[in-house]
């Protein structure tokens, strides 16, 4: 039976399009709900509440997973299917088996496929994150008196190594003008890329300069709208993870750019029904999808790092571009932290170390013998956004200009 269209009634702030994913994701979780035994039902309530919907997501699918385990790779289970899982089997399990379950199964296992079988590996950052998912599971079930032991607490730790800010994928801010210079001229662009290029050109600069001035999360570009702008005021309105709604600030280059992009290209396209207010288009005239632009970055972010377009850098690298341009511009952390939406400061000081040459800047600065200190401002050359090197020593201070010394003495004043 073919399914009616959905007609959204929507009295929230958030625009239509948001609305339709987020209910495409609840019908996600309530697909695999079906598929998992219904004594959980009290768990998929709790998880609605407790957790974001894309965690959620997650969460049930590690949880089909591990049901899937059981019943077709041991002897824990004699149900033919994870819906009929019985809870005395949940109640019989250890720690133990969890443990083998994650070290030696969810690391490296065989999945049959029409045409090939496909190894499949997860690394510990995956590891971890089903380890939670079963954490929250088991816990619930003692908790709620559902099993009789808490086995969480026997679960191995999976070590997560510590972020290193020199392994942080990103552009350098010379190879930034590179691809810019590249989406604007075609340079570097094969022969049928520069066909779809003449026609795209001033779509793809607009959303490459928007991912590396603001430092965009992939989904927070694909659901901008016309609406999403006002002009007007000079901001343009994101949602961000966990429902924030949030006003962004728009600088001349990118309200040039849009401008560029909505005259010369958008107006051209015959824009699909039910995509009238997306902002960008593909040119079928539907809502670009979040596949065609990260592949658009690809493209563009490859030709400054000379390699092949499947190589070519991620929309969250050119994130990790953005904060790290702007602490080399001299904003604070905080500043950076803000722009781009990290719940702790300690993700916005990876980029901060990783700032080239930084340890030299400093050293070089804090000179502690006078000869050497005037060796060294005279030598220094303002980094942008950075104050010029002012001379501290009485004997410098003599050999200021006239209208300094006005100065100073007003100040002090």
């Amino acid at each position: 039976m073919s399914r009616k269209p959905i007609k959204i009634h929507n009295k929230s702030s958030k625009p239509d399009n948001i609305v339709l994913q987020e209910n495409e994701r609840i019908e996600l979780c309530e697909s695999i709900e079906r598929k998992l035994p219904h004594y959980l039902s009290p768990f998929f309530t709790y998880l609605k509440n407790a957790v974001s919907l894309n965690t959620r997501v997650a969460y049930l699918r590690d949880l089909e997973f591990f049901f899937r385990y059981l019943v077709q790779e041991t002897r824990l289970t004699e149900a033919e299917e994870t819906r009929l899982v019985e809870l005395e089997t949940l109640d019989k399990l250890h720690a133990r088996d969890i443990n083998y379950y994650m070290g030696e199964y969810c690391a490296r296992y065989v999945v049959s496929g029409k045409d090939n079988d496909y190894l499949m590996e997860n690394h510990n950052s995956s590891l971890c994150r089903k380890r939670s998912s079963l954490s929250v599971f088991f816990k619930y079930l003692y908790r709620e008196g559902l099993i009789e032991r808490n086995i969480t607490d026997g679960f191995n730790p999976i070590k997560l190594p510590k972020p290193q800010p020199d392994a942080i994928k990103k552009l350098e801010i010379d190879e930034v003008a590179v691809m810019l210079d590249a989406v604007e001229t075609g340079k570097g662009l094969t022969e049928k890329e520069l066909q779809y290029w003449q026609k795209t050109k001033h779509r793809d600069k607009a959303i490459l300069m928007l991912f590396t001035t603001y430092g965009l999360r992939l989904s927070e570009l694909e659901q901008l709208n016309l609406s999403s702008f006002h002009f007007g005021r000079g901001e343009f309105k994101i949602y961000r993870k966990r429902g924030k709604e949030v006003n962004m600030p728009i600088n001349r280059s990118i309200e040039a750019v849009l401008n560029e992009y909505l005259e010369l290209e958008r107006s051209l396209i015959p824009v699909q029904s039910g995509y009238e207010d997306a902002l960008f288009l593909s040119l079928q005239g539907t809502r670009m999808t979040v596949k065609a632009i990260r592949q658009l970055v690809k493209k563009y972010t490859s030709i400054p790092l000379g390699t092949s377009r499947s190589d070519g850098y991620s929309p969250h690298k050119l994130r990790a571009t953005a904060a790290s341009s702007l602490i080399e511009y001299g904003f604070s952390i905080y500043d950076v932290q803000s722009l781009l939406d990290h719940d702790n400061v300690t993700t916005t000081q990876l980029y901060a170390a990783h700032r080239k040459n930084l340890k030299r800047e400093i050293v070089n600065k804090y000179e502690l013998l006078d000869e050497f200190d005037k060796g060294i401002r005279s030598n220094y050359k303002a980094l942008p956004g950075e104050p010029e090197a002012l001379p501290i020593n009485k004997s410098e201070a003599g050999s200021e200009p006239e209208s300094a010394k006005l100065e100073d003495n007003s100040i002090n004043e």
